[in-house]
């Protein structure tokens, strides 16, 4: 979600090997948590976008930082 809104389809196209069901427990999770937000359209079909939230945002940082320290010391 940081290059921008994706639908759930993008979604579980872009993460290999998870179950649907397994993505709709974690999109609901992060939504929770104030991660994503969830906008639905009153369309038919139903149009679903998730997107990140400020915080989501925030949290690329800290996971940059920690894969940095994770590969600084994965020989250890």
């Amino acid at each position: 979600l940081l290059t921008g809104k994706k639908r759930f389809g993008e979604l579980q196209s872009s993460l290999e090997g998870i179950s649907p069901r397994t993505l709709s427990i974690r999109l609901r999770e992060l939504e929770k948590d104030c991660i994503i937000d969830r906008k639905a359209y009153p369309v038919i079909p139903l149009k679903v976008e998730y997107s990140l939230t400020k915080s989501g945002r925030e949290l690329h940082r800290i996971i940059e930082k920690m894969a940095e320290w994770g590969e600084k010391y994965k020989d250890c």
